[in-house]
């Protein structure tokens, strides 16, 4: 497998082709998502002497929200001007153009109208372009209904924010190239390897110096063990969980939002050239439903936004007694539920009935019908959640007291534009790591 292309000092290589777990390493990165692999890149860069693995639980790489993202290059226009959120997008995005370039890795930059269809819209489209303007977003315009026809000609809307360096890009694609990157620089992923314990290493009566060098003992469900001297994780869906593995706090709590996507049939595909999509409700952190183009020419419609009962449950019925239970159970959950209740149920209606998602597409494109569109796939969004029902908007990042608190550093919420941000976020990961483990 990819795990024994690069072997650690110290190990062998079984006939299996998986290396012989008596590796030590400085740093494990948990995750090989595309945070976990672009973080992983960075550090590897940045301290070619020191010895780096990823442990993944799946069998491939970027499995979950990773593989099962919109695929959308976002600019930044939304995010609160001076937040993480909105300095990693800016950033993030362009250098996820220049790497793309760079590596021959196919993107569009198809452009977004962020549409305006009714006229109490328009106030909030002109405040987002302000807040566009503020985050340092190139190219952004505020355009009329005879502009909209002309880029998207299906499109109808009274106004729409234009934002020309938005794009679309296969995220899977560019996290495989990150994995190639670090395992290049010597780095080491495994993958099948389900982290489910993290302790500090008892001192071996021999006294030997690697018990001491590398103190951190991580098991995976298999009862195989690597050692280390600091763990950064990146965990998204799990990311809760591995912090409580490790002694560290609970909350943020994660609950996973399920979205799905619609799909237009291809010979209808022409009715959309780029992104388009309808102003946000400000009360909600999802985007609302919009049109969204794929690198391999198909037009994904959505999402839509429901709670999922199953932290990785990316079918309708995909159901986990323990983590239904751990969601419901949460009171976090039950005041964002209250707080949202409308919402929130007529999200499941749309959820259910087709025609009742087709309504929301056909105030942007009218001519879409029931008949042009197909199920499609889905995607969990990890969604952080305070105790008081509050969705935590903006990156978290934090580690622990006590022995093993203190050589971790969680990366708890990593919310959309995640993707877009990965390089970005991996350099703030890697400042991060050197000033807390004095690498």
């Amino acid at each position: 497998g990819a795990a024994a292309a690069a072997l650690p000092s110290g190990s062998r290589r079984e006939p299996t082709g998986r290396v012989c777990l008596c590796s030590t390493f400085d740093v494990a990165v948990v995750g090989a998502g595309i945070v976990g692999l672009a973080a992983a890149r960075e550090l590897v860069r940045r301290h070619p002497a020191l010895a780096f693995a990823v442990l993944e639980k799946e069998r491939e790489l970027a499995h979950h929200q990773t593989g099962h993202n919109s695929g959308v290059i976002h600019s930044g226009i939304y995010y609160t001007p001076g937040s993480l959120k909105a300095k990693l997008c800016v950033q993030g995005a362009a250098l996820c153009y220049e790497y793309c370039d760079k590596k021959g890795i196919p993107y569009k930059q198809c452009g977004k109208l962020i549409v305006a269809v009714e006229q109490d819209e328009i106030p909030r489209l002109k405040a987002l372009y302000e807040r566009g303007l503020q985050n340092n977003v190139r190219g952004l315009k505020l355009i009329g209904a005879k502009e909209i026809q002309a880029k998207e000609p299906f499109c109808r809307g009274l106004m729409a924010l234009d934002s020309p360096y938005t794009g679309i890009v296969n995220y899977k694609q560019v996290a495989q190239s990150y994995a190639e990157d670090f395992q290049e620089a010597g780095g080491t992923i495994l993958t099948d390897f389900e982290v489910t314990d993290m302790e500090m290493a008892t001192e071996s009566p021999s006294g030997s110096e690697d018990g001491l060098k590398y103190p951190v003992v991580v098991r995976n469900s298999k009862g195989e063990e690597i050692s280390c001297r600091h763990i950064v994780t990146c965990a998204g869906l799990y990311s809760d969980r591995l912090s409580e593995i490790s002694g560290c706090s609970p909350e943020p709590r994660i609950v996973p939002f399920r979205g799905d996507y619609l799909v237009l049939k291809p010979e209808k595909s022409y009715m959309v050239k780029g992104n388009i999509y309808p102003v946000p409700n400000p009360r909600f952190p999802f985007l609302g439903f919009h049109f969204t183009p794929r690198m391999d020419g198909s037009v994904w419609l959505g999402p839509n936004a429901v709670l999922a009962f199953k932290r990785e449950g990316y079918k309708l019925f995909d159901f986990s007694a323990g983590e239904f239970l751990d969601a419901v159970t949460y009171s976090g959950l039950w005041r964002l539920v209250l707080r949202n209740l409308s919402y929130g149920l007529s999200e499941v209606y749309r959820a259910c009935f087709l025609s009742a998602q087709v309504k929301e597409l056909q105030k942007f494109i009218p001519e879409v019908t029931v008949n042009d569109v197909l199920r499609g796939p889905s995607g969990v969004r990890a969604q952080a959640l305070d105790s008081d029902g509050n969705l935590v908007d903006d990156f978290v990042f934090d580690g622990g007291s006590g022995d093993i608190g203190s050589r971790i550093l969680h990366v708890r919420n990593a919310p959309s534009p995640a993707a877009t941000s990965s390089l970005a976020i991996a350099k703030m990961i890697a400042d991060e790591v050197k000033q807390r483990f004095e690498l």
